[in-house]
């Protein structure tokens, strides 16, 4: 596919076939979502349903998280990951997405209810993790409509901004931007990348989220579903994708992290 023009042309939907792909999601819940040409139409406006302040809660929360943050950080896990980070390919493919930018900004959607389950816990901290350890991630945004008003105070307690705009994945990164998605739906990483389908706006994106390798193998292997029209961006782009999967190291984080990938996109315009 010729990728010289501005927007890219869509040429292998026809050859897609129905599939199905049935991922884990511990701690959230199977959402619906739109699909536009104008991804602005279907941003709507959001709070917590529940406006009940518990101070209690909160603490308990912060505390939880705060525990998870330490775990993580003295795990293998986390220095394997990080080791990867700094590999050559990887760095490089970071650097080539920053350009002449300072800061990369990380907006996280889906990412569960991190006061009822582990797994988004230690989505959130690995997030919170990279931050730290690298001056060139920027401020924190974070979105899921399932998050509740005390969720909500204590992400923000911890620097990050809870989004008011159910954006339902569609952002266009109109500058570097780290999308961290661990374990969402294949409709919001395909919401992602038709929201971004010009060579401009692909090349500033990093996505860490389910392998789009592993969806593409399930295109080959499945030939039943009613999901492949909203996953044909996915597989579209597969092309153009240059991916490195993470290393789980051990059963601890296998439930928030398996089958997880940096995804990089590499289009000349």
């Amino acid at each position: 596919m010729a990728a010289s023009a501005k927007t890219i042309p869509l040429e292998s939907s026809n050859a897609i076939s129905d599939w199905t792909v049935v991922l884990p999601r511990r701690g959230k819940r199977r959402r619906s979502f739109l699909k536009s040409k104008h991804p602005e139409q279907n941003q709507q406006p959001w709070a917590p349903t529940d406006l009940e302040m518990d101070l209690r809660r909160e603490s308990k929360l912060m505390e939880k998280i705060q525990m998870c943050m330490k775990k993580l950080e003295n795990s293998t896990f986390y220095h394997v990951l990080l080791d990867q980070v700094q590999s050559p390919h990887v760095l490089e493919a970071f650097l080539r997405v920053l350009g002449s930018e300072s800061k990369m900004q990380m907006v996280v959607y889906g990412i569960g209810s991190i006061e009822s389950y582990e797994p988004p816990r230690l989505q959130l901290s690995l997030a919170m993790l990279l931050k730290r350890k690298f001056s060139w991630i920027g401020d924190i945004e974070v979105f899921d409509p399932i998050l509740s008003a005390t969720e909500s105070r204590v992400l923000e307690n911890l620097g990050c901004s809870v989004l008011s705009v159910n954006e339902q994945g569609q952002r266009q990164a109109s500058k570097p931007t780290l999308f961290f998605m661990p374990h969402c739906e294949a409709e919001l990483y395909d919401n992602l990348v038709q929201a971004n389908w010009r060579t401009e706006r692909l090349n500033n994106i990093v996505l860490f989220g389910n392998s789009f390798g592993t969806y593409e193998e399930h295109v080959s292997e499945f030939r039943s579903s009613t999901i492949v029209d909203s996953s044909r961006h996915i597989l579209a782009v597969r092309k153009f994708t240059h991916e490195f999967a993470i290393n789980t190291v051990s059963d601890d984080y296998f439930g928030a992290f398996h089958d997880t990938s940096w995804h990089f996109f590499s289009i000349v315009a």
